[in-house]
């Protein structure tokens, strides 16, 4: 029997007790990763997560942490090199509350700083803080893979989600930025922009008309799963892309095209 492509390899997915995240560590750990699940406050949602990893073959471990709080990062990260000695993959999904309803939103008039600071917070302050606490040792081993989740709004904000968007664009700079400072040290950071995805908690709000909508402009003619999303981070995160970074693949059925 072939050997498992994540088999050896932790894994630390941040806000991986649900949606997008929870698909993540899944699809890790049905490749025999070990999975370190990340989650803010659903300890029930984050042992699910966990059982179902160990189900489909791998090891898993929750690590409750606020992502946007750089002490509860640093305790995070310490309590999982105690418990697995090492992270060789980072994936940055973790960002603040968000509702993707364009009936509600807030018009860039309406929207004060607060919510630009907001998203900055849960987008870039949270995967600054992330990096910082496992960057040290992936540079000691001159190995790692860093995968940052942005949005395919950035470049084709067909909704003017301005806070969200404008957030997940200096995520995409920081990523870059990243990516040219740490190749040298062996560690690669790409992105991966997914379109709407469903059914996730900031999709709860969007209205099937708003789906039909972008249905209609979508080549392959569907919305995304979060599992439609776990491949491009599982090929970004393997050896299969070692010679890939400072990119974003973009996985929404060809809304955008590059």
């Amino acid at each position: 029997m072939a050997s498992k492509r994540f088999h050896n390899q932790t894994v630390l997915v941040t806000g991986a007790s649900r949606g997008i995240g929870a698909a993540i560590a899944k699809a890790f750990a049905s490749e025999g990763a070990c999975v370190l699940v990340n989650y803010l406050a659903n300890t029930n949602a984050a042992n699910d997560v966990v059982k179902a990893c160990e189900t489909l073959g791998g090891t898993a471990l929750a690590l409750q942490a606020d992502v946007r709080d750089p002490l509860a990062v640093k305790e995070m990260a310490t309590h999982a090199m105690h418990e697995v000695g090492r992270i060789d993959i980072l994936v940055n999904n973790a960002f603040s509350p968000y509702a993707f309803d364009p009936e509600n939103r807030k018009r860039f008039w309406e929207t004060p700083w607060a919510d630009y600071q907001t998203q900055f917070d849960g987008a870039v302050q949270a995967t600054y803080n992330v990096c910082q606490s496992v960057i040290g040792q992936m540079r000691q081993r001159a190995k790692g893979s860093i995968i940052n989740m942005v949005s395919d709004l950035v470049y084709r904000p067909s909704i003017a989600y301005n806070d969200y968007t404008t957030a997940k664009s200096a995520l995409v700079g920081f990523s870059k930025n990243l990516a040219t400072e740490l190749g040298p040290y062996g560690i690669r950071v790409n992105c991966v922009a997914p379109g709407l995805v469903s059914p996730t908690a900031s999709s709860v709000h969007t209205k099937e008309a708003v789906k039909d909508k972008l249905i209609a402009q979508t080549p392959l003619g569907r919305i995304a799963t979060p599992e439609d999303v776990t491949g491009p981070v599982l090929f970004l995160a393997s050896d299969w892309s070692q010679f890939m970074t400072g990119q974003v693949l973009v996985v929404d059925g060809g809304l955008v095209m590059a």
